[in-house]
């Protein structure tokens, strides 16, 4: 068996018992043998049924489905742009999906059912924004994550400005900049399901095209690859992964840095089953993470965005440290 086969079985296995233990663990008190009992029996009113069906299922699909979608975001960022840095939390796409789902949120309430539109024109437009501003001033590996941050800070101030305009939007503001799964229903699921499902078909049919993508334009035209038409391509797969869990979810971040490079990680030179696993660790991490978040100080509750920032920043430290030496060695 594969090194990468071993992974995949890895990841699928991790992800599994942490589906579990979302399913078990909870500040209710609810056992999982109440819970089976009711499930069995078609008790559906029962308090275990309820607190499964309405409160626990929706929060754990939430958070694999939040968690594979910006995890296979991240990958295709860092692949198409070339940057390790690059990741939809830190260059502006969540914070443009954001945006514009919070535009619906606060002037339409009632079209609440257009926000995973909403956020997916958001996350496009702050992804071509980003890539057509490196490309003006260059377009290094430095410059694409500083007009990330750029966009960021700009997406930001709207998004303050909104809050200001309209008082009401204030709460919607809040829980959105934070992220987390704990209302999420599984109507507002049914509606960003569509664009991860694009999505996700994407990076899995053209992956062979990611990797030559993430070798440099040179080599992929060299190799009969149309980089800037699949460029366009990736980028529009990552808005709608993006754009589909800040949909529901808010601006939850760093899982789209962090699961990337762990997958690169684990999975060496071998990159046949690279976004699979990356989806799968990505899930896993929200749903462990969301288990944090919901059990570590029950009954009270930490949004997941808090647990992932405390992880995810110190990560981020990191890369920017072995970024640092590794330029050092390389003008040395």
């Amino acid at each position: 068996m594969a090194r990468t086969d071993r992974v995949l079985l890895i990841a699928l296995a991790v992800l599994l018992l942490s589906l579990l233990a979302n399913f078990c663990l909870g500040a209710s008190g609810v056992t999982v043998g109440q819970i089976a009992g009711a499930i069995f029996r078609g008790d559906r009113q029962s308090v275990a049924a309820r607190i499964f069906l309405y409160v626990r299922l929706p929060r754990a699909l939430a958070a694999m489905l939040a968690g594979s979608a910006l995890a296979v975001a991240g990958l295709l960022l860092q692949k198409v742009l070339r940057n390790p840095l690059a990741a939809p939390s830190i260059i502006g796409i969540n914070s443009g999906a954001g945006l514009c789902a919070l535009i619906v949120m606060a002037l339409l309430p009632s079209l609440t059912a257009l926000a995973p539109f909403a956020a997916f024109a958001g996350a496009l437009l702050a992804a071509f924004a980003v890539y057509l501003l490196a490309r003006l001033t260059g377009a290094s590996k430095s410059t694409i994550v500083l007009a990330g941050v750029a966009v960021n800070s700009l997406l930001g101030a709207a998004m303050d400005a909104i809050v200001t305009i309209v008082p009401d939007a204030a709460v919607s503001r809040s829980a959105f900049s934070i992220g987390g799964f704990a209302n999420v229903t599984m109507r507002q699921l049914g509606f960003a399901l569509p664009f991860w499902i694009a999505g996700l078909l994407i990076a899995l049919i053209f992956q062979r095209e990611l990797q030559l993508m993430s070798l440099g334009d040179d080599v992929a035209q060299s190799l009969g690859l149309h980089a800037e038409r699949f460029r366009a391509v990736f980028l529009i797969a990552a808005a709608m992964l993006a754009g589909a869990a800040v949909s529901f979810a808010g601006l939850v971040g760093f899982v789209g840095l962090i699961t990337p490079h762990m997958t690169g990680l684990l999975c060496k030179n071998d990159t046949r089953l690279q976004t699979p696993i990356a989806a799968v660790f990505g899930a896993a991490l929200c749903l462990v993470c969301d288990l944090i978040a919901r059990t570590a100080f029950a009954p009270y509750e930490l949004p997941v965005g808090i647990v992932l920032s405390f992880l995810g920043a110190p990560f981020f430290l990191y890369l920017l440290i072995q970024r640092k030496r590794s330029n050092r060695h390389e003008s040395a």
